[in-house]
């Protein structure tokens, strides 16, 4: 993050529109947005707020409405202090409310003796929610606010509690996607990608199009499939990244994309969620090439090979070992 930078989001909604205006607030809520005036919310300027703000944006454009996102300066030290003191304000009340539930969830189990099967799934769903909450605010303490290490140890306990090795099952969606139908078609995303697009780029090539052919645009065509962008199907979708968007889609149940999208959601969700060993492995790496190559064509395509590469790993992890042939014993000659 550059010091002393902010992004600003500057918008108008139509005012006959109140339900508009509830869901754009809540967006702004999520991604952890400060409001400095009327209609107009700050956060750090970081890859990670621009693409959230500009998320936001096209949204608050497809509801009739306007808005523009910019960058600006604190006026003073003062104001830059202020600035930082509003967003850890805010995250440490997340923080205060996410312990003060967690103690009131851990005492009314301790307050008694034997736990039924109704009272042990109402824990362990208390449980995920509060971690959901938790890594929710964790994601957006730009400025380490006080109150984390205190909400972490109460929730740590309380998961032992529950013991919440479950994950959720996944809901009946539409019918699956065939790839024919998206062959011999250029699929776009946004410049320089990040892990999200590298491995959705990937599963495309691998599962859906071995043709496939890319670019890094600003705005597709009509004839372009977008993915991860501000438009079209192939993007974020509630708490799924671009990368399971895809593999729900095409209903891709492959062992290596399984895998590969608990790393992905991990990385681009900012969440632990699965907390796979590996996913700290492939964030470096994907750091490293979009400081290697300038080229984004190239970026895209060196990401691919990277998520090829990690698919065959796993693939052979999930094979047995070939079983080395026993070298024979030779009989000494005799003299």
């Amino acid at each position: 993050m550059t010091p002393g930078r902010w992004l600003l989001l500057a918008h108008q909604l139509p005012t006959r529109s109140s339900n508009a205006r509830v869901k754009i607030w809540r967006r702004l809520q999520d991604v952890g947005a400060v409001v400095a005036r009327n209609s107009v919310y700050v956060l750090p300027r970081t890859d990670q707020c621009r693409e959230d703000f500009e998320w936001i944006r096209s949204e608050i454009v497809a509801l009739g409405g306007q808005a523009t996102v910019f960058a600006a300066d604190a006026l003073d030290r003062g104001a830059e202090e202020e600035m930082v003191a509003m967003f850890q304000k805010g995250r440490e009340a997340a923080y205060g409310a996410t312990r003060r539930q967690a103690e009131r969830v851990a005492a009314s189990v301790a307050r008694k003796r034997r736990l039924s099967p109704t009272d042990r799934a109402a824990l362990r769903r208390a449980a995920r929610s509060l971690r959901q909450r938790f890594d929710s605010i964790n994601r957006i303490d730009f400025f380490q606010a006080a109150g984390r290490p205190q909400a972490a140890t109460v929730l740590d306990t309380l998961d032992r509690l529950a013991d919440d090795r479950e994950r959720a099952k996944p809901r009946p969606s539409a019918a699956p996607l065939a790839p024919a139908s998206f062959r011999a078609r250029r699929w776009v995303t946004r410049p320089r990608p990040g892990v999200d697009r590298m491995a959705s780029a990937w599963l495309i090539r691998r599962h859906i199009d071995p043709k496939a052919t890319f670019a890094c645009v600003d705005r597709p065509s009509a004839s372009d499939v977008p993915f991860d962008m501000y438009v079209g199907d192939f993007s974020h979708h509630g708490s799924r990244c671009t990368f399971e968007t895809l593999a729900l889609r095409f209903k891709l149940t492959d062992p290596a994309v399984t895998r590969i999208g608990q790393i992905v959601h991990d990385l681009d969700m900012k969440e632990t969620r699965y907390a796979p060993p590996d996913a700290p492995a492939v964030g470096r790496l994907v750091e490293g090439l979009r400081r290697v190559h300038a080229d984004d064509a190239v970026l895209l395509e060196r990401g691919v090979e990277m998520f090829e590469a990690l698919a065959r790993a796993f693939e052979a992890d999930s094979q047995p070992a070939t079983a080395r042939p026993r070298r024979r014993r030779e009989t000494p000659k005799k003299l």
